[in-house]
């Protein structure tokens, strides 16, 4: 497998400001870079992770994945070129600008602009949360995971799972097309959804304790319109978490206790349950949608059956075995 993990994400938006607030205020990152139209933040010992340009438009602007080595990063655009796709070797001075090595760049059958580098700059100081968290999983895990809509899964599909090499962990196909694939032992890096739509539908972080995502959940209910979805469960990756709108007009999850897969022995298999086992309320469709109302009663049906997903597991052994002795 060549690509390894999201590496950032870039964003464009003419609410800047909006965004400083959110992303230091509710997510808890680090801002890192006040210059010109561009606001980049940090999540960990990276250089930056979130870059939020001043372009015109909301909504992504690119997406960046990591590959381990300069031979890697060849390996994949020799591929690309092959396969028939423009691909760029970007100067010295954007890698500069994305604090990486080297960096190709390339865009998907619909159009959203991919990335991908090697070598990422580590930060010279600790990271320091803009509000008070433990902090985000991250690590060869990665930034956490992009989901794009769709115009046509059948035309992306391929581009993403043969010629980039993501692995498809589970997906759906009713009532529309849902595929989601992993790079590592995230459950997902990356997913699509045939909404019909371009560009992108979340991106998400996980936090290291459920409290952090709690305690935002308590602090995106202040804002009139910010929760997009209620706090739920995910039935496939078991991710325990919420969905905040953001000021570009996509989605962000905000979760935690997310499953840790085995990429050499998963197999890809079609899931019917879900999308959550409970909560996760669509608050920005109308109440009376059609679309709100069957997702919900999917849920219940979940909860009918009593479906239900294992717990992460315990990384304290010593605590795990005083809560069995008493």
């Amino acid at each position: 497998m060549t690509l390894a993990s999201l590496g950032y994400i870039g964003v464009r938006s003419t609410r800047i400001d909006d965004w400083r607030l959110f992303a230091i205020g509710l997510l808890g990152m680090q801002q890192v870079d006040a210059g010109g139209t561009t606001r980049a933040f940090r999540m960990d010992d990276r250089r930056q992770r979130l870059i939020v340009s001043g372009s015109d438009g909301d909504g992504l602007e690119f997406m960046g994945w990591e590959v381990e080595s300069p031979a890697a990063l060849d390996a994949l655009a020799g591929r690309l070129e092959n396969a028939g796709v423009a691909v760029t070797l970007e100067a010295a001075a954007l890698a500069d600008e994305r604090h990486v090595a080297r960096l190709v760049s390339f865009h998907d059958p619909e159009g959203n602009r991919v990335e991908v580098f090697c070598g990422p700059a580590l930060a010279d100081a600790p990271f320091r949360p803009g509000r008070a968290i433990s902090g985000f999983k991250t690590g060869s895990l990665g930034m956490g995971h992009a989901v794009l809509h769709a115009r046509d899964v059948d035309v992306l599909l391929p581009f993403y799972r043969d010629l980039l090499g993501f692995r498809v962990t589970d997906y759906g196909l009713k009532p529309f097309k849902l595929y989601f694939f992993h790079l590592n032992g995230r459950h997902h890096s990356f997913a699509m959804v045939g909404s019909g739509r371009q560009g992108m539908h979340h991106f998400m972080v996980e936090l290291n304790s459920l409290d952090d995502v709690g305690q935002g959940y308590d602090l995106a209910q202040l804002e009139q319109g910010r929760v997009a979805y209620t706090l739920g469960r995910h039935s496939n990756d078991h991710m325990t978490s919420f969905y905040a709108n953001s000021p570009s007009g996509f989605f962000v999850e905000y979760g935690w206790g997310a499953r840790v897969i085995d990429p050499q022995t998963w197999e890809a298999h079609e899931t019917y349950d879900g999308p959550s086992y409970w909560g996760h309320e669509r608050l920005y469709l109308a109440e009376d949608s059609p679309d709100r109302a069957r997702l919900r009663e999917m849920r219940l049906d979940a909860a009918r059956r009593g479906m239900r997903a294992a717990d992460p597991v315990s990384s304290c052994a010593w605590l795990d075995s005083v809560v069995a002795n008493e």
